[in-house]
């Protein structure tokens, strides 16, 4: 089977100029009437953001009742959501556009949204194609992927301003930070390399080898491990933090992206883009313990904050799946998922009675 990544990515990143404008009628035609959108929250325990690429747009989805909150309008392509320790604010990567064709060129940012208010308070300037973004568990730093300048900027987030950049590999794409927050990894596409930033100097201190373009990466709560996906070889590879070496290369299906590890650290979900699958990996030993059939084309997943619910974004449907992580079955699709859903993560509401999010 064919990896569908290679066009996805292709078509968006190197050749996008005429769908670019056909997008962009689109979209400033959508956004008016997406604005209009916003309802009053319902007695919820978590709140579901995800980056809507094609309405320029983060919406934000009631975990309960899968009814939309709210439409938050953000720069144009956003793709990565990250939200501080606290919950207090949402990271939004905006790609940007640069074309000679475009009505408007549009520059690469990063939205900050008040998840009290559902309103975007800041608009950063990063480098070119913002994608991945992670944050430090003591909520001071964003670091945000820039996968056209090769680069990591760091976000002060008290100021939000941008504070560093750090040059790595060519094409990073996504971030996953330590739980101490002394180093952030960072996957190299296009160099098949993880680079290890460490957060005190913000200076590249190892490079860790691929073999294979990677794409997703997240860090067990110990700290002990990263889990690094492959979607062209169709693996993970798990990387000791402690060694900065693969110990270990775990087979998969087809175009293996993101990656998220249960809170308790005893399981990875890592969504298949390209046969809309979920594979569930026993951390302990390895071994894929379960497949889990989703909608189409899932192109990141999270994990509810207390790890009871995985939750895809489906590029493809224009919908969520979420899977039930004590049965590893899809007990939901959620259609308020708006148009070409990437980036999502799931915030505590501030009014939950417990940490249950459904």
């Amino acid at each position: 089977m064919r990896d569908n990544r290679t066009w996805f990515w292709d078509s968006r990143i190197r050749n996008r100029d005429t769908r670019l404008i056909r997008r962009w009628l689109v979209r400033s035609l959508a956004l008016p009437m997406l604005a209009g959108l916003v309802s009053v929250p319902a007695a919820a325990q978590c709140d579901a953001y995800v980056a809507q690429n094609a309405s320029n747009s983060t919406w934000v989805i009631n975990t309960l009742t899968d009814a939309l909150v709210a439409v938050i309008p953000v720069q144009f392509s956003p793709l990565g959501v990250a939200i501080t320790p606290n919950g207090a604010y949402a990271y939004v990567t905006n790609t940007g556009a640069v074309c000679n064709l475009c009505p408007v060129n549009q520059p690469s940012s990063v939205s900050v949204i008040d998840t009290a208010t559902y309103s975007v308070v800041a608009t950063i300037p990063v480098g070119q194609y913002p994608a991945g973004v992670a944050i430090t568990a003591n909520g001071a730093f964003a670091y945000v992927a820039n996968f056209n300048s090769n680069s990591v900027s760091v976000i002060d987030t008290a100021t939000n301003t941008v504070t560093a950049t750090v040059a790595v590999g060519i094409n990073p794409l996504g971030v996953a930070i330590t739980p101490n927050g002394a180093f952030a990894y960072v996957t190299n596409y296009t160099s098949a390399s993880v680079s290890v930033i460490s957060t005190t100097t913000n200076a590249v201190v190892a490079t860790v080898a691929m073999g294979s373009p990677p794409w997703g990466a997240a860090i067990t709560p110990n700290g002990a491990f990263a889990y690094v996906t492959n979607p062209k070889s169709n693996n993970v590879a798990v990387i000791n933090t402690a060694t900065n070496t693969v110990v270990a290369t775990i087979t998969l299906g087809c175009g293996p992206e993101p990656v998220a590890i249960t809170p308790n650290g005893a399981f990875a979900y890592v969504a298949n883009s390209c046969d809309s699958t979920v594979s569930v990996i026993d951390t302990a030993t390895n071994t894929v313990v379960a497949s889990v059939a989703v909608e189409g084309g899932p192109d990141n997943l999270t994990i509810t904050p207390d790890g009871s619910f995985a939750y895809t974004s489906n590029f493809l449907t224009n919908n969520l799946s979420v899977i039930d992580t004590a049965t590893n079955t899809v007990v939901d699709t959620v259609q308020a998922a708006g148009t070409q859903p990437l980036g999502i993560a799931i915030k505590l509401r501030p009014d939950a009675l417990t940490h249950r999010c459904r």
